[in-house]
């Protein structure tokens, strides 16, 4: 058991969360969107929200602004989460347009602004769950896509909703998070997405 609960973590690990929210996307849409152009986009998202992170984090480790890939000390989380505002800026401006990808351009706004209201918790010195933050965000963007182009979608979202459950009783078994930064992980990662549907639902 606690092998399987530590797991999830790794799986649903936040870097990769912009990424399978992409693999969502491109797996539920009914538009046609040529190969080519889906593979560039991923590579994109894979690039700049996963590679460059892990190389920015080797190069913070070695300069001793942080210990572990965990960021376990809330000090720690002020640059990476910087860095992980300015690429989601880049993604924003360069990889999708709002006028024809309207769906992933605001889902990666969304995911900017989680990412600076996780900031501006760590500088009122709280540790919200960037793991609950992540998936609770995919979630909800799943949910918005099934309304958005009618599709049923109910077993992917109650994996989903298994997976949540399945982080947060990982983050407490590591002794990681308490509840409340769970809760509160859980709704500075819907609520964004929730509120931007405005614009493209």
């Amino acid at each position: 058991m606690n092998w399987f609960l530590r797991i999830a973590a790794y799986l649903f690990h936040p870097l990769l969360m912009p990424l399978l929210g992409g693999v969502v996307y491109y797996t539920i849409t009914p538009r046609y969107i040529e190969p080519e152009l889906i593979q560039a986009n991923l590579l994109a998202i894979a690039i700049i929200t996963v590679f460059i992170p892990i190389i920015t984090f080797f190069l913070l480790k070695n300069l001793g602004v942080i210990e572990s890939i965990h960021l376990e000390n809330v000090k720690e989380r002020k640059v990476p989460l910087m860095v992980q505002s300015v690429l989601l800026l880049l993604i924003i401006k360069v990889v999708f347009n709002v006028y024809d990808s309207p769906e992933m351009y605001y889902f990666f706004v969304g995911i900017l602004f989680s990412s600076i209201t996780a900031l501006m918790l760590v500088l009122l010195k709280f540790k919200v769950s960037l793991h609950q933050i992540g998936i609770a965000g995919v979630t909800m963007f799943l949910i918005a896509l099934s309304v958005h182009f009618k599709v049923n979608v109910l077993l992917g979202l109650s994996v989903f909703f298994i997976i949540n459950g399945w982080v947060a009783s990982s983050r407490l078994h590591t002794e990681s998070h308490t509840l409340a930064e769970l809760i509160i992980g859980f709704f500075v990662g819907m609520l964004p997405q929730l509120i931007l549907l405005n614009f493209w639902l």
